[in-house]
């Protein structure tokens, strides 16, 4: 989903998409939002408990949200070099661990 909704802005800063209509956006925005949906939709369906898997609701939950906020830190960094994480960011990542750590005691 990083790709989906950021992607975007990055063709935009390389004068890509800066002619396309916002319908154009969305809609490339969501044909690459839907090959994650292919992969994260079995994915939760085989780790839930309720279907033979390890995890609760609320764990599938707080792990899709770490792996995006990984994701994230390294798309940005790749992509927009001149984005810079700041100590409050790399605090929240802390707390965010914290979050997993909670969900799973």
């Amino acid at each position: 989903m990083t790709l989906a909704w950021y992607g975007h802005l990055k063709l935009q800063q390389m004068h890509i998409s800066n002619s396309w209509p916002l319908i154009g956006i969305i809609v490339f925005s969501w044909v690459l939002a839907f090959f994650e949906y292919c992969c994260q939709v079995p994915a939760n369906r085989m780790g839930f408990v309720g279907n033979g898997g390890h995890f609760t609701l609320v764990q599938l939950k707080v792990i899709q949200e770490a792996i995006s906020l990984i994701v994230f830190s390294i798309m940005a960094g790749m992509m927009f070099q001149g984005e810079n994480l700041h100590w409050n960011h790399a605090v929240s990542f802390g707390f965010l661990v914290l979050a997993v750590y909670f969900a799973f005691k």
